[in-house]
């Protein structure tokens, strides 16, 4: 088979010359399908970044492959490759029993996170096929022996092959009796607010440290936690005026309101945390993380304020209007996959750039030795520091 691997592209995630669209890995995955002769629609795919696995097979005559990818990015990429090489023959589902029910022979590409890694685990042993085979595969340097004993809970048999390329492939067989409930999401109480979390969520159920010193600056963190207006921090400037904003979705016009965006809101801490001390004011929460969105929804709800939190599964709030927001928080990621790129970060600083409107205000918690502040000011307007720690900077960026 000569699949045109090079014409695969990433849009609209990042896109740059260390960055490619495909990896070995990839490649071994998809030779190895080929050769055991399974069905395409006994075939599932999980974490396909932007389709290479899942189109090679389409492309070499395979039919009903169901795939499943975690980030917003991922599944826009896949249906766009897909138009530009003409290739049907595949399906996307969430990580559930529409995905594995039937399924014999499951490919993955294996996280990053062993949480999640338990998650996916649990979830072919729990639905797919009692014959079912879990070939997954990772960059050599990526891998720890700790994947292995992830995998050991779920199936009795579990072998690492011999490297090729700078990946390997680690396959399992034989699944264990699941427990009556999955592993996940789990949950977790932190100064008055819950978090609830599923295995691909950053941080887990865990208030990651850059999220508490936002919270902390903004006044919402601990005893802070309450409908009263929050104590401002030193250099911190209270918001301007917002009862004549409001925010389009889908079309959708909402009743005048403040209107807050969580942007990348992980498991929908600070959305849910905002959304208890404000209650006039309508908060929107989205990730490109489907792992992210599911953890943030259900943090919502067990915290009370669904009513209130918008959570949207998105890619940098390209379905939020332009102008729409008054506030926009940010604790971006610096990571693209198993990548340290500052471009994931830059999309999210033009995203707050369209959706605010002038003279709203964006709050960004970052590691103190990136130094964001002059692509804020550039992007964004006026930047200042509010806060430092040695690890973390929190800045206050003005919409010109």
């Amino acid at each position: 088979m000569d699949f045109p691997y090079s014409r695969l592209r990433r849009r609209p995630d990042v896109e740059a010359d260390n960055l490619q669209a495909y990896d070995a890995t990839d490649l071994l995955l998809v030779e190895r399908a080929l050769s055991l002769g399974v069905d395409g629609r006994e075939i599932a795919v999980i974490g396909d970044e932007y389709g290479a696995i899942t189109l090679a097979l389409t492309s070499a005559g395979l039919d009903g492959i169901r795939v499943h990818q975690d980030l917003a990015t991922g599944r826009r990429a896949l249906v766009r490759n897909a138009a530009e090489l003409d290739l049907t023959g595949f399906s996307s589902h969430e990580l559930d029993a529409t995905l594995l029910d039937g399924a014999r022979l499951v490919l993955l590409q294996l996280p990053k996170a062993l949480a999640e890694l338990e998650e996916i685990a649990d979830a072919v042993a729990r639905w797919a096929a009692p014959d079912v085979v879990l070939v997954a595969g990772g960059r050599v340097k990526h891998m720890t022996i700790a994947q292995n004993e992830v995998l050991g809970r779920s199936f009795m048999q579990v072998q690492a092959e011999r490297a090729e390329r700078k990946s390997r492939l680690v396959v399992a067989s034989a699944p264990r009796p699941v427990p009556a409930e999955p592993p996940f999401p789990v949950t977790a109480r932190h100064d008055g607010l819950v978090l609830v979390a599923h295995g691909g969520a950053f941080a887990g159920a865990r208030l990651d440290i850059g999220t508490r010193v936002l919270l902390e600056v903004l006044g919402l963190a601990g005893s802070q936690l309450s409908t009263d207006e929050p104590e401002r921090t030193e250099n911190a400037h209270e918001s301007a005026d917002a009862a004549d904003s409001c925010c389009v979705v889908n079309g959708e016009e909402s009743s005048p309101a403040p209107v807050v965006v969580d942007l990348g809101c992980g498991t929908g801490a600070l959305a849910a945390t905002y959304a208890l001390a404000h209650p006039d004011a309508r908060v929107i929460a989205t990730d490109r993380s489907a792992a992210a969105v599911a953890s943030a929804q259900a943090t919502v709800a067990v915290n009370g304020v669904a009513e209130r939190v918008t959570v949207m599964h998105d890619d940098a709030g390209s379905e939020l209007a332009d102008a729409s927001a008054d506030i926009v928080l940010l604790n971006p990621p610096f990571h693209l996959g198993s990548s340290v790129h500052t471009g994931a970060a830059t999309r999210l600083f033009e995203a707050a750039a369209r959706v605010l409107r002038p003279g709203g205000e964006l709050f960004t918690v970052f590691n103190s030795s990136l130094g964001y502040r002059a692509e804020l000011t550039r992007l964004i307007g006026a930047t200042e520091q509010v806060h430092r720690t040695p690890k973390f900077t929190v800045t206050r960026s003005i919409r010109r």
